[in-house]
């Protein structure tokens, strides 16, 4: 039998903290006052944190603190400080997202647990091993996984799993959205996003609001979780009330604990926060205009004075969830002695007074145990109580309610005292600088038709679907052509296993992949891998972590300014992105599919429309679609400001093939000296020159 998963619930505040406990968490998860991707939560401080931390785990329940956002290299010593306080209380495992982070860990503190953040988007089994082998212990998987998608990883990787039960789903795969940083510098990979995707935008046939999808709700089928691998059911909510925390907990536990969830919490937790109510559709494979919603009048007038007040009664009183066994000695000429122990082996006694000869009413063991199981008001209950009284003694009420209350003092005491995690010298070993030679040019193309300037590049970059005579013509008339392997590969990993074989076969040495799961499995095929930018490498340590794991080289992150990019150090060859429509969000549940007939399976690129008219194209490209930018990046008039960068891409969508022969022209000339003049086309610069919050 599967072991009955964890509850883990948010914990945005202290008070969503006890909230979350009295309700029934088995764990939560939380963040410090900086690094957290849920900024905008009241979070903790050190103080707070450490205050958490023993009122966690004197109930049992476990801590994780989210370091999940990505860092620069200025910022990184103070991540490192931080989790070095954090190993002191100890919280019981760190959520990651930055490799660079990671990195620094594995060396600094070896015992500490880590755990994969759903940031690093990872949704294969060649994902997940990666991660394990990296030495993390558990992965947050994407949301856009189906339960079977889910068990076929359990069943190739020991690593354990932590899926969301609950909640809000974002659009795009986590990690992968990045509309809020190049629209408003607001990144979600650094707990900033500005939420645009609630907004209006509008897709063939859909509904006006094509980017806003239902929350989640998976209470009601834990079990079938739970069969799936899942040992951690995760509740998003780091950012709402401690109400809603406390109708998701209560109603996982009921479900954990299989005990039926009653229809008035059922209700209540619809009111108090939903979008149109509830879906299933990714667990279920069945995604499409079902899956959408938004937060109607109705889902905000629901959380009445009423449902409110019956949800607040869920965390009034601690819940009693510690056994805890009692031995009470009363013997003539001896002081009392009472001893508690509970089943982590801690164990405390106390002594009281010598006792008195009864005159009237002589004390007897039913009398005492009747104290001793008065504790209400605390985290424990009485399991046993073992009392060994001589006839004929006496001690008052009030002593034996003072031994109880010490002991149980004394209990909490020991119970929070939990030894630290060993932390080495955090200070981050000295890296060279990276002197880049003359800047190349890679390009990527959304098809094989290749015009002849791509000769011009170090590498192009096709599909890897173009197939392996395409690519074998491709190579004999002299392109460098390597394989673009998809960002997404949700339930497709076989078949681009076998692909990755086929133009193997053909000649193709070199391949690109823009996320841990691409990344794993084109090693394992055996190719010359090159890191995309959606690897979100913001740092020198992270860069040092990818070149560890096997990468020839990698793109920077385009939400780093060019200044910083010029400063990550280290000897992998880095490139950036230098033109093309920046990618805004990966979606599963494709934005165009959101209309009355599913998926149209476009001929002609579809598009988003906003509330001011502006257009998003759409592609489609393995299991997922790209939300594209509405206007390119250009930096040929600038392309001198690209200091230490080996490499430029150019990353063509939808461009016409005269546009393409201009572009890398362009290109090609001002890397030769002579910077191009500002296009007349409307374009972008993107995050290079303002980079993110």
């Amino acid at each position: 039998m599967n072991q009955k998963p964890e509850v883990l619930s948010p914990a945005g505040s202290p008070e969503s903290l006890t909230a979350a406990i009295r309700a029934g968490a088995d764990a939560v998860y939380l963040g410090a006052s900086r690094f957290s991707a849920r900024a905008g939560a009241k979070n903790f401080g050190s103080d707070e944190l450490r205050k958490a931390v023993e009122y966690c785990h004197i109930r049992g329940v476990k801590v994780y603190l989210a370091v999940n956002t990505l860092l620069t290299d200025a910022e990184l010593p103070d991540a490192l400080e931080l989790v070095k306080f954090a190993c002191t209380l100890p919280v019981d495992a760190i959520l990651v997202q930055d490799m660079g982070l990671a990195r620094e860990l594995s060396r600094c503190a070896p015992e500490l647990r880590l755990h994969a953040s759903t940031q690093t988007g990872v949704h294969t089994a060649s994902g997940a091993n990666a991660l394990w082998d990296a030495g993390f212990c558990r992965v947050v998987l994407a949301r856009e996984l189906s339960l079977r998608e889910t068990a076929e990883i359990h069943r190739q990787c020991p690593i354990e799993l932590e899926s969301f039960v609950h909640g809000a789903l974002c659009m795009s795969v986590s990690g992968q959205c990045y509309f809020s940083s190049v629209l408003g510098s607001r990144s979600g990979n650094r707990g900033m996003c500005a939420q645009p995707c609630r907004l209006p935008f509008s897709s063939p046939g859909g509904t006006g609001h094509d980017l806003s999808l239902r929350d989640l709700s998976l209470i009601g089928r834990t079990g079938e979780m739970a069969d799936a691998g899942v040992s951690s059911l995760k509740i998003e909510g780091r950012l709402k009330r401690p109400e809603y925390v406390a109708a998701a907990t209560r109603a996982c536990r009921l479900a954990v604990d299989g005990k039926p969830v009653p229809p008035e919490l059922q209700k209540s937790l619809q009111a108090v926060f939903s979008r149109s109510g509830f879906t299933q559709g990714y667990a279920d494979g069945k995604r499409g205009r079902e899956m959408f919603g938004v937060r109607s009048k109705e889902d905000v007038s629901g959380a009445t004075g009423k449902v409110l007040r019956f949800l607040r009664g869920i965390y009034a009183s601690d819940m009693q969830r510690i056994p805890v066994d009692f031995t009470l000695k009363i013997l003539y000429h001896k002081p009392v002695v009472l001893t508690a122990s509970d089943d982590s082996g801690h164990t405390v006694q106390v002594s009281g007074c010598v006792p008195d000869a009864a005159v009237s009413r002589p004390l007897d063991a039913a009398r005492c145990e009747v104290q001793l199981r008065r504790t209400g008001g605390t985290p424990f209950s009485v399991r046993c109580a073992d009392c060994s009284v001589t006839p004929g003694l006496s001690v008052s009420v009030a002593e034996l309610n003072r031994l109880r209350r010490e002991t149980l003092r004394g209990l909490e005491k020991a119970r929070a005292g939990k030894k630290p995690i060993s932390f080495e010298e955090s200070s981050i070993p000295a890296i060279p600088a990276h002197r880049a030679g003359p800047m190349k040019l890679r390009a990527r193309f959304r098809t094989a038709e290749l015009p002849e300037a791509a000769k011009c590049c170090e590498l192009v970059y096709v599909p890897v679907t173009a197939g392996a005579k395409c690519f074998s013509g491709l190579l004999e008339r002299g392109f460098p052509a390597a394989a673009e392997l998809p960002r997404g590969l949700f339930g497709l990993e076989g078949k681009f296993k076998g692909l990755l074989q086929e133009v193997k076969s053909a000649g193709v040495k070199d391949v690109w992949a823009g996320n841990l799961d691409s990344v794993r499995l084109a090693l394992d095929a055996g190719f010359c891998v090159h890191g995309g930018f959606s690897l979100n490498i913001t740092n020198t340590q992270a860069l040092q972590w990818y070149h560890s794991l096997g990468l020839a080289d990698a793109e920077l992150s385009f939400e780093l300014k060019l200044s910083q990019a010029a400063r990550i150090g280290g000897p992998m060859p880095r490139g950036a992105m230098v033109y093309g429509r920046l990618p805004l969000m990966l979606c599963r549940n494709c934005p165009a599919a959101n209309s009355l007939h599913g998926c149209l399976h476009c001929k002609t690129p579809p598009e988003l429309t906003d509330r001011r008219g502006i257009r998003f194209p759409i592609q489609c490209f393995g299991a997922c679609s790209e939300v594209l930018n509405s206007v390119p990046l250009y930096l040929a008039d600038r392309i001198g400001d690209g200091k230490n960068l080996d490499f430029g891409l150019l990353r063509f969508s939808t461009e016409s093939p005269r546009e393409v022969e201009d572009i890398l022209c362009q290109y090609s000339t001002a890397l030769k000296g002579t910077p191009a003049a500002p296009p007349e086309f409307p374009f972008t610069r993107g995050l290079c020159y303002r980079g993110f919050l």
